[in-house]
């Protein structure tokens, strides 16, 4: 059996129910967007490392797949 407490309803407090109280937050963020091969280029070239056109494609790949991920 469960016990029940009779109150008296003024002393009850009544509120309205916000939903959106019990609801975590919704991620906000931005999706990224994919790494363009001149983005690549230009970091490259900003940190100055020599490179050729196959390590762009492979870094463009790699990035890419670790964003995604």
């Amino acid at each position: 059996m469960k016990r029940v407490e009779v109150v008296n309803p003024a002393s009850v407090k009544v509120s309205p129910f916000i939903l959106n109280e019990f609801m975590s937050p919704k991620d906000t963020s931005i999706k990224p967007e994919k790494v363009t091969k001149k983005a690549v280029r230009d970091i490259a070239n900003e940190l100055g490392i020599s490179y050729d056109e196959s390590h762009i494609e492979f870094a463009k790949k790699l990035i890419n797949a670790y964003v995604k991920s």
